[in-house]
């Protein structure tokens, strides 16, 4: 019920950043959770996310309480992750997140782009926190 209201909380402040006379910053930028689950580490769970970028579109600047393992699915995105250099993943490709870093994804190709996201999360805190 946790991560229902926490995801209900998200979408309003999204709604209202939109009707505020914002453009959604998650305009083109799909999510899907595929798995949730709590871990043998007491207070942790993981969750497993589908995100499909439509082409030229990013994920904006975000971060997440635990890790994040990405898996990049199909297509070709750029991820920018804080203090680091812009790095660049198609098909087949993993990237892990620190927990706290502040990043980004944009897809730089022509058709939909998507990444398997795995987040080793504390349970009960939100999921995602867009950062400008």
């Amino acid at each position: 019920m946790k991560a229902f209201i926490v995801g209900v909380a998200t979408l309003l402040s999204i709604a209202s950043l939109t009707a505020a006379g914002q453009t959604n910053p998650l305009q083109g930028v799909h999510r899907k959770e595929l798995s949730r689950h709590h871990l043998s580490i007491p207070g942790y769970e993981e969750v497993q996310m589908r995100v499909d970028i439509d082409p030229g579109k990013t994920a904006p600047n975000h971060k997440h309480p635990g890790a994040e393992i990405i898996y990049v699915i199909e297509g070709t995105m750029e991820y920018r992750l804080e203090g680091e250099t812009p790095v660049t993943l198609k098909a087949g490709d993993v990237l892990f997140v620190p927990a706290g870093v502040v990043h980004s994804a944009a897809n730089v190709g022509n058709t939909n782009a998507a990444e398997l996201g795995t987040y080793v999360v504390p349970i009960g805190k939100p999921l995602a926190e867009l950062v400008k």
